[in-house]
């Protein structure tokens, strides 16, 4: 076996010990390197759109109490949860992950998450927000507080100084980590938050806002598929670590999770707004958590169906705009990119 052939044989997402992990030649694992390639074909700033009919109507009184509340709660949410998961990519994951191409994208994906937070700066300072309110939400508002340090926690068990992935049982609370933040974080406590502010944008109501978090969901599309391929991807090389009772953990904090996200809708539509109630984020929260499980290899456990199909589309972003009234939504920089 050549050289070449045994670096690349030997190139392992975690534990790799005989690789270089600088060195990015020969490929591996060619998902990883797709994923950042789409994440490139993705680029866009918040400060391309336009937020002044936002500004209008944010002064306007056409604006329910309700619709305003469900906008602050989800402002509060996501300005805080995408700097947990910036922090957790750059001070957790990346430095445990051995691969060179993974850690490219992980990279890629840490700028993405630069971005969204410069997002809810822009929108805040576009609407005059109380910044402190916002900011701050985290630490006053139960719903959110519950769900951010229900995150948290994760990410401290794998700061430890002494922490290793080389135990079997180190590698395991890696990989609850990387469940916590890319099938919960960004693949269901998100998902309401998209759902809400997309309702509203379908109604003609703070556009400027919908188009961003539309933007923001397709980038999470992305980190979604490229956490799951990433977790499958250390299953496949670590079947040990997938013990049944691995598993149950590992569903006791799924279901832990879905009560969380479903306190936080009811939170944030306490009497429901036209179109939109609790009730149904309680189903729409469990369908996309059974969508999850499905795709790390478990069976459904709600078997609910989505109020909200339409979201299919908000993820495929198929629109486009004429460009002198507006961006081109199907904004591309530097690949064509095919979902």
């Amino acid at each position: 076996m050549s050289s070449k052939e045994k670096s690349f044989q030997d190139k392992f997402l975690i534990n790799c010990k005989t690789v270089d992990v600088n060195q990015l030649m020969p490929i591996k694992y060619k998902w990883a390197w797709e994923h950042y390639i789409n994440g490139c074909a993705n680029h866009w700033m918040p400060t391309e759109v336009p937020m002044s009919k936002d500004i209008e109507l944010w002064k306007s009184n056409k604006l329910t109490d309700g619709e305003r509340r469900l906008i602050m709660r989800n402002l509060g949410f996501f300005s805080t949860a995408e700097s947990l998961v910036a922090n957790n990519l750059v001070l957790a994951i990346f430095k445990h992950v051995t691969n060179a191409e993974v850690r490219q994208y992980l990279l890629r994906q840490a700028f993405e998450e630069a971005i969204h937070s410069h997002t809810f700066l822009y929108i805040v300072d576009s609407l005059a927000l109380d910044e402190r309110e916002i900011f701050n939400m985290y630490n006053e508002v139960n719903t959110i507080h519950g769900k951010d340090t229900f995150e948290m926690k994760l990410t401290e068990g794998i700061l430890a100084d002494d922490f290793s992935t080389s135990t079997p049982e180190g590698a395991q609370k890696f990989l609850k980590n990387l469940i916590g933040y890319y099938i919960i974080m960004e693949g269901i406590f998100f998902y309401s938050g998209f759902a809400m502010i997309l309702s509203l944008q379908r109604q003609n109501k703070m556009t400027g806002i919908g188009e961003q978090f539309q933007f923001i969901l397709r980038d999470e599309t992305v980190h979604l598929n490229f956490g799951i391929d990433l977790i499958n991807g250390i299953k496949a090389e670590n079947p040990d670590l997938w013990t049944p009772a691995f598993q149950e953990e590992i569903l006791e904090m799924i279901k832990e999770a879905v009560h969380l996200e479903i306190l936080y809708a009811k939170d944030c539509l306490p009497n429901g707004i036209l179109g939109l109630t609790a009730d149904m984020f309680e189903d729409y929260v469990q369908y996309i958590a059974d969508r999850r499980l499905e795709r790390i290899g478990f069976e459904k456990l709600y078997n609910s169906k989505t109020p909200f199909p339409w979201m299919s589309e908000a993820i495929d972003l198929a629109k486009e705009k004429n460009f002198f009234e507006s961006r081109v939504t199907e904004y591309q920089s530097a690949a064509n990119l095919e979902w």
